[in-house]
């Protein structure tokens, strides 16, 4: 487990899976943490797992067939009773093993990939859970240490020169492309570590939120090293 901020006006901690999905986001608050000190030896996980690809998903039915260690039993049974707990929740949970994720290089003045600061955006009311098990975990930034990429001058130039049509279309555009999801930190910002084994619920940007979205992004990975992450 990495130690967390305790003071943070965006954070509020719990120590329960039930207060994690019942508690409201309000004011300030769009991340919620249930922190947590995992026991077992999830790096066991990673190796057994045969990978493909930069990112492997790993099926509960997999997730069983693995022979372990006790320490990897462990580790298997907090994977398995988080698979449980979220999708009793009305989540799709994912479990990925990740050695780096796609670049985006389609414009070089402006990556969409995910290790760009960005809030995740839905049609309908839904959260973002997230926990990193092994390997590197996510950031958040601060919103108020944040600054939408689309109102920063030098870029907002450079999007309309790629743009080129009527005036009225840009913000369409910009959504459509995915660019107004996007932040750029301050020079001094203050980056939260969402730590090890800490499960996350992120508010995201839905017609019926009343919090701001929460600005996170995936880390850089070691070389070498892959992440295991379970996200929905």
């Amino acid at each position: 487990m990495t130690d967390l901020p305790n003071k943070n006006n965006q954070i509020h901690y719990v120590t329960n899976f039930q207060d994690l999905i019942t508690t409201p986001f309000t004011g300030e608050i769009n991340a919620m943490c249930w922190n947590r000190n995992l026991t077992g030896d999830f790096s066991e996980i990673v190796k057994k797992v045969t990978l493909s690809g930069n990112i492997t998903t790993i099926e509960e039915e997999e997730l069983l067939d693995l022979q372990l260690s006790e320490q990897g039993q462990l580790a298997r049974e907090i994977l398995l009773n988080d698979f449980k707990a979220l999708k009793a929740h009305g989540a799709s949970p994912v479990l990925n093993v990740i050695s780096h994720y796609d670049r985006d290089e389609t414009y070089p003045f402006f990556p969409t990939d995910v290790y760009s600061f960005h809030v995740d955006r839905s049609p309908i009311p839904v959260d973002t859970f997230l926990c990193t098990y092994y390997g590197e975990p996510s950031d958040i930034l601060p919103n108020a240490q944040g600054k939408q990429k689309i109102l920063i001058p030098a870029i907002r130039e450079e999007l309309k020169k790629l743009y080129q049509g009527p005036d009225e279309g840009f913000d369409a555009f910009l959504s459509e492309h995915f660019f107004d999801l996007h932040y750029q930190a301050e020079q001094n910002a203050q980056l939260i570590s969402l730590g090890l084994g800490n499960l996350w619920r992120l508010a995201v940007d839905h017609p019926e939120s009343k919090v701001l979205p929460c600005l996170h992004r995936a880390p850089k990975e070691k070389a070498g090293q892959h992440r295991l992450l379970m996200i929905c």
